[in-house]
């Protein structure tokens, strides 16, 4: 979630989960000092970089084209990925396998094959750096719902849980 943007109050899993990065940082320090810690910054920064892999998160969370919030890849690298690029079907069938996506679009093709969608992770980056349109600012951003707000809805049969 977009901290600065859309910022919420924090469960107790979130603080737990600082609290043990942290531990696990000073550990990490402890016995192999700087060196061991800009390892792991690194070596983070490098797998959201500029490789092609890294495209997915783009197209994934980025509005990269009008009235889409969502694109998928239909490439090679879906191979790699455990098809992490079938994201549209991820998110119509949420409960199916990423094995069984690319059957998804196969027997649906009326409704992903005119969905705008990529063939290269490298060309959603590149679109990403040049066009002047797309930002880290080119995300849709929605309200938290309160707790009052949840049970509203649960109370009119809208939530399931």
């Amino acid at each position: 979630r977009p901290l600065a943007s859309n910022p919420k109050e924090p469960t107790r899993w979130e603080i737990i989960n600082i609290i043990c990065v942290i531990a696990f940082d000073l550990i990490v320090y402890c016995f192999w000092g700087i060196a061991g810690v800009l390892y792991l910054v690194l070596g983070t920064l490098l797998g959201m970089g500029l490789h092609p892999v890294a495209g997915h998160y783009i197209a994934e969370h980025y509005v990269m084209h009008e009235e889409q919030e969502t694109y998928s890849y239909y490439g090679p690298l879906n191979w790699l990925t455990f098809n992490v690029g079938y994201h549209n079907e991820h998110h119509d069938f949420a409960n199916i396998s990423g094995k069984h996506l690319p059957t998804v679009r196969k027997i649906a093709p009326e409704y992903y094959d005119e969905m705008p969608h990529y063939h290269s992770w490298i060309k959603v980056i590149w679109d990403y750096i040049v066009d002047d349109n797309i930002s880290p600012y080119s995300r849709v951003k929605r309200a938290t719902m309160t707790n009052k707000e949840i049970e509203a809805l649960k109370a009119r049969g809208g939530l399931v849980k």
